[in-house]
This record gives C-alpha cells, structure tokens and sequence, in this order.
C-alpha cells in the first residue's frame, strides 16, 4: 500500500472499511454498503468520514469482488487518488485479514471500521487515534446499556439480570497499535465477533471511550428508516468558522481574497498565502464537517507550491458539494494595515463569489497598531460560512 499520510504530522495511520457484507437482514437487492442512504450510498459515506478526518488516514476497503470497480470509483472520486480496494472474504474477520494484508511496515495506527455503520462521524475517529497513541493499547468506542438486560435459556425462562453498568455497547471504528492488531490476527484460532475480541484474546489490553448514537449499524430496515430521519432532521443551514493568518515577505507577490496588489509585499507561505482564500477554505471545511485546511490541503504537496487561493476554493467547493452541501453565504474580515483594501472591496468580492457559487462580503480592519498586525508584520482574515444540505 502507497501511503499519502504525513508522517511528521502524527502517526501514520490505516482505515479498513469492511463492506463485504451480503446485507441479507435489510432485504436490499444490492449488498450492504452499496445501499442508499439520501443519496449516497453506505461505503460512500464512510469513506466522507475517513476523508474528513484530522488525522491523515489511507483506506483499505474490502468489498464484495463483483463491486470492486465500484469501490474504486468511489474512492476516487473523495480522494482524489486510487486507493487500495480488494474482494472480502467468507467472514467479516477473514475480510479484515485480507485488508490487513495490504498494509504496510510503516503503519502505526489501524482503524477497522464498519460500513454499516454509515453515519459515524469523523471526530469518532479521530479521538480513536488519539485514545489509541496516548494509551498503546486498543480503542473500542461504546456507549451505557441502557436497557434492562435479562439472561435466558433455550426455553425462554429467565435465569438472572445482568448488571448493565458493567455493560458497553460497542461501535466501530476499532483501532489498534499496528503491531498489537497484526499479531493477533496471524495467532487467530477462533472466529471473534469482532477486533477488540481477537485483541483481548492475544493477551492485550482494550480500554472502551465515549462512542456516538450516530454510529450505529445500519442492519434492518428499521435501521435504514431511522438512519433516513435522522438525516432528514438534519437538514438545517450548518455554520462554520475559519481563520488564517501569515507574514510578510517582500521578495513575494501579494495576492489577497483572490486579486493580484502590485507594488505590495508580499505574503509567506507555501502556497501565495491568502489569507482570505485559506480563511475561508476553513470555515467551508469546518461547516460541512471535512476537516480543515491542513488536513486536505497538506504542506508537504508539491503540487500546492505557490498555488493561487482560487486552486483551494475550487476544490473545497467540489468537496462540500459531494458532501451534500450547498454554499450560501461567506463573510470574511481581513486584519491588517496594508493594501488599502476598500477601493477593490467589490471586485474582491465578486471574484471569490464567482469561484464559489454564493454571495461574498469582505470587509477590512486594522488594529489600531496593536498586534503583529498593527505593527505591520503580517495580515490576518477570519471568515464565516453558511452551508445548506442539498446539492
């Protein structure tokens, strides 16, 4: 496996998405993960939510083999890259096995994740690494029982009740240091229910952390209906906030909310250093719930070196529209003494309106000399942005 996480930004980690499953208990005619659920399909969403994570994350899935291309397709298409993709397995745990297989030594962190379980968002996974390097040991994210739980023979009679405090119903996605996951799957005599069983067995610890209702797996049509209303509600404007901020550099060309200023220093940065573009890149980002610009936008991209604000605004754009979203407004504010911004305030504004699609305002301050800004060292912008579920 080619790996595309930065690894001198956190560990190097790997997602397999197990989506083999036939989904015989939801009665579709199509297996599981290549379900619909408002409009994308179950593996389609879960790939959104390893795309939308802090954490730079490789996918591996594992699909049925007459769904690979399909998979493929999809991965592309949120990745912007091939990804691994390979036919599962007969069980769940030999599908894992064979997702495992493809990784490589430089992996720290796997994540195993169900594609059922469709509408778990990305900040789960990402408090899974986290829980999983400050620990080294397994993550399993679960929520209380909250039901009373009775044990029970064949016959239906009740023996006891359980105590359900000691109880924790567990969710995907599972993570494991690499090594503790691989050799307890190649030590493997049994078949597990799940990874955090075959980890437990192998004689290592695993702790249970806070999961999300929202990760729940999408079995029956029960499930599907629940999923659907759950999405339905959730259909109001969502609000994100982003802020950037760089130096100056005279030996650079300064380009500010998507315009050229002549005459002006310049800005530092790996791409031009618009701090109005990057300003709201992450607020689009962050209202969407794809992450931020760090995380799609690495520095260590060679393609991104002196890359325009508009290259960044593109592509956020495609991304918040393939996530179901569509832009409806963005305001930003720009903090520093320099340009004098007022007198292209309206070409700056329709500039970044055209790229995006939706009504831009931009205003300016400065600081009263206060700050790096106020000194005249840098500029700083903090943008605003509204998105509305529905392409």
């Amino acid at each position: 496996m080619t790996s595309t996480a930065d690894s001198t930004s956190g560990p190097r980690v790997a997602v397999v998405i197990v989506a083999a499953g036939s989904g015989t208990r939801l009665g579709a005619d199509v297996p599981k993960a290549f379900v619909t659920l408002a409009g994308q399909s179950l593996l389609e969403r879960s790939l959104h939510a390893v795309r939308g994570m802090r954490h730079a994350a490789d996918p591996v899935v594992v699909v049925p083999a007459d769904r690979m291309d399909e998979a493929r397709r999809l991965g592309f298409e949120i990745f912007g890259r091939l990804i691994d993709v390979l036919p599962g397995g007969g069980t769940r745990q030999r599908s894992v096995q064979e997702g495992l297989s493809l990784l490589d030594d430089g992996t720290e962190v796997i994540l195993v994740h169900d594609a059922a379980r469709a509408l778990t968002p990305s900040a789960l996974f990402d408090r899974v690494v986290e829980a999983v390097v400050e620990g080294g040991h397994g993550i399993v994210p679960g929520l209380p029982v909250s039901d009373t739980i009775k044990r029970v023979g064949g016959d239906g009679e009740v023996h006891e009740t359980v105590d359900r405090s000691q109880l924790a119903a567990v969710q995907t996605p599972q993570g494991f240091p690499a090594a503790q996951l691989l050799a307890a799957y190649a030590a493997a005599e049994t078949e597990e229910t799940d990874d955090a069983g075959l980890v437990a067995a192998a004689g290592h610890a695993v702790t249970v952390i806070p999961g999300d209702a929202h990760a729940f797996k999408i079995t029956t049509p029960w499930d599907l209906r629940r999923a659907e209303e759950l999405l339905a509600g959730a259909s109001l404007p969502r609000v994100g906030f982003g802020t950037d901020t760089h130096g100056f550099d005279a030996s650079a060309e300064l380009w500010v909310a998507g315009l050229y200023w002549p005459g002006e220093p310049g800005l530092a940065g790996h791409s031009d250093g618009d701090v109005v573009a990057h300003a709201i890149v992450d607020a689009l980002l962050s209202a969407a719930g794809l992450g931020d610009i760090g995380t799609i936008f690495g520095t260590g991209d060679p393609r991104l070196a002196g890359a325009h604000g508009s290259v960044f605004l593109e592509e956020t754009r495609r991304l918040v529209e393939e996530a179901g979203f569509r832009i409806g407004n963005v305001s930003v504010q720009l903090v520093g003494n320099r340009p004098r911004f007022s007198t292209r305030r309206r070409e700056a504004e329709d500039t970044l309106a055209s790229v995006l699609g939706a009504p831009v305002t931009v205003s300016a301050t400065t600081t009263d000399g206060l700050g790096f800004t106020g000194r005249g060292e840098g500029l700083a912008a903090f943008a605003t942005a509204l998105v509305v579920p529905g392409r």
